[in-house]
């Protein structure tokens, strides 16, 4: 009797980065998300011309990666606790854009999506996921991948869950049920954000969520209204040796 042949491509949520502890991640794909801001910042960035994006753990790190680089040829932004870091640019897309990335490098700290990435270096691949490029991201996962278990990591904030994140996951989720069909093996928590992402409407949900409100606090609805776009960039970012590029 010939080997039966199993079909089905795995796809988990994590609902925040500390869970990543409890997880074996070679041999799995990750798909790290921070819609408000962090991802969705590294794929605008290199959707409009950065050269690539180094994610760091902190302020420090930030400051020591800036010290290799020719002046003029990088630009450091980020944030602590959604506050800008003393002379960095604005961590938010938008925000950035204005600053000026094109053809530069960029340094980039943030709270929770930089470290996220940086905790998810043992997975086989990893992608910077946002609604922006959920499209692309998942037909490459399908196409390069079609065997390795999907997490999609959701950035959560200080070990707490953030809706905007798993509204995002459920995109993913949707997504790829959709291309999958009966292949798709949904844990329950993928189940749940498909769910979430099913039933809730952007971009009311996300400026109603609780990093949303803080962010309209701070003058930064454009921002988050903008993060709600879904599909706006046909574009792969993976991590890879430290670094964010776009993936051929």
């Amino acid at each position: 009797m010939a080997a039966r042949i199993d079909l089905s491509h795995k796809v988990h949520v994590l609902t925040k980065k500390e869970e990543l502890d409890s997880v074996r991640l070679p041999g799995k794909v990750a798909v790290v998300l921070d819609i408000l801001f962090a991802t969705t910042t590294m794929v605008t960035a290199l959707a409009h011309g950065a050269t690539d994006i180094i994610p760091v753990l902190d302020e420090a790190a930030a400051r020591a990666q800036g010290k290799r680089h020719a002046e003029g040829s990088f630009v450091l932004a980020g944030e602590l606790y959604a506050e800008t870091l003393p002379g960095f640019a604005h961590p938010a897309p938008l925000s950035l854009l204005e600053h000026g990335v094109a053809g530069k490098t960029v340094v980039y700290s943030t709270t929770n999506g930089t470290v996220a990435l940086t905790q998810c270096t043992g997975a086989s691949s990893v992608y910077c996921g946002a609604l922006l490029n959920a499209g692309a991201i998942v037909e490459r996962v399908l196409e390069r991948h079609p065997r390795e278990t999907v997490l999609i990591v959701c950035s959560g904030s200080g070990n707490n869950f953030n809706f905007e994140d798993f509204y995002g996951a459920g995109c993913f989720v949707e997504r790829l049920a959709e291309r999958l069909g009966p292949a798709a093996d949904l844990s329950d928590a993928a189940k749940a954000a498909r769910l979430v992402y099913r039933n809730a409407r952007t971009p009311p949900a996300l400026l109603d969520c609780r990093v949303g409100r803080m962010m309209v606090a701070k003058g930064l609805a454009r921002e988050v209204e903008f993060a709600c776009r879904v599909d706006a960039f046909p574009v792969v970012p993976a991590l890879e040796e430290g670094r964010v590029r776009l993936t051929p």
